[in-house]
């Protein structure tokens, strides 16, 4: 009798994980390498909608873009997030995405929400802007450029790493300010100017990861160019709580700096909207965006979000950013990348 009565609790055991299993939805968030979140913020999330997320993490911004793309009949995702808005336009003319309006956007600022249609969702903004080693500067009694045209001088000769913009979007961004500066007409243009920084012995790689991780002297010990094309948000993360201060900055002059703002979209294809739409309004949350400062080091758009105290004092914000319109990076972006390739890859 207790046998029976022990197979049958087994099978019922079973029974019961098996629903549970078919109940549980795992969504699918196609990301870039930078993406992070708190261990503890997430699983609050999951359990409340009991909706498991699988994060796919697939190289820079850039990359992801094109991953997207190129899969778009057998999407890799059910929704991506980290698309910005230099990139926009081309996710838009490929139509990745499946158009949500979130609840959550009264709490966001109007000047965030470029895609009237909806088929993204701003999620958080950063300046790029070049991060430089403190330390180095003092030590070798150089004076901090000031500007973008600084770079080209003599005593900056191999110092700066920058990034290939037909593959990572703070590569782009950073582009876009030297277009905005220099222009491309005149007598000295964006190609002059990247022109006199091949000179100057400037170094390229594919993505930001390799740039800041492994060329810069304060993310690499084996790094040598104290200057990088990084984020204003990225100097907290140097941070270091004996001495009490970062160890990079940013400059921030006018125009040196170009504001970047990231979104999220369900992709077409994914056959858990609903369950995506619920992780897009998560992301909004106070709970996603007060953890984002110093997960990804970038700042929340939800206005009622407040920031960390390390964050308010050392990622300073640039009070004239280059701020560019999506639409005519979109009508210009093939042909200055094209431009600027032929000019400082060969």
């Amino acid at each position: 009798m207790r046998t029976k009565i022990t197979i049958a609790l087994m099978l019922l055991v079973a029974l019961v994980g098996t629903l549970s299993a078919q109940d549980t939805t795992t969504l699918t968030l196609l990301t870039h390498d930078s993406f992070n979140v708190t261990e503890d913020v997430l699983k609050a999330f999951e359990e409340e909608s009991g909706i498991t997320v699988s994060i796919l993490r697939v190289g820079d911004a850039g990359q992801m873009v094109n991953q997207a793309i190129l899969s778009k009949s057998a999407p890799l995702g059910d929704m991506l997030y980290g698309i910005d808005n230099t990139f926009l336009s081309r996710a838009l003319n490929a139509d990745l995405f499946v158009p949500y309006e979130s609840p959550a956007l009264k709490d966001v600022d109007e000047s965030f929400l470029l895609d009237e249609e909806y088929n993204v969702t701003p999620i958080d903004y950063s300046d790029v802007c070049l991060n430089y080693d403190i330390g180095y500067f003092e030590k070798e009694k150089i004076d901090v450029p000031e500007s973008l045209l600084d770079l080209t001088k003599s005593e900056y000769r191999g110092l700066l790493v920058a990034l290939n913009p037909a593959t990572s979007s703070p590569g782009l961004a950073f582009l876009m300010a030297t277009i905005e500066e220099f222009g491309t007409e005149g007598e000295y243009t964006y190609l002059d100017y990247w022109t006199d920084l091949v000179a100057n012995d400037v170094l390229i790689t594919d993505g930001w990861t390799e740039a800041y991780f492994g060329e810069f002297t304060m993310g690499s010990e084996t790094g040598t160019r104290p200057i990088v094309v990084s984020y204003a948000t990225s100097v907290p993360f140097t941070y270091i709580e004996e001495d009490d201060a970062a160890t990079t900055a940013s400059i921030i002059a006018d125009n040196t700096c170009f504001r970047q703002i990231e979104f999220a979209g369900i992709l077409k294809g994914s056959e858990h909207e609903e369950e995506a739409q619920m992780f897009i309004d998560f992301m909004l949350s106070l709970e996603f965006q007060e953890d984002m400062p110093m997960q990804m080091y970038v700042f929340p758009v939800n206005n009622k979000a407040e920031l960390p105290e390390i964050f308010v004092e050392y990622a300073l914000t640039p009070e004239k950013p280059v701020v560019m319109d999506y639409t005519l990076i979109e009508e210009n972006r093939e042909e200055w990348i094209q431009d600027w390739t032929e000019t400082v890859l060969r």
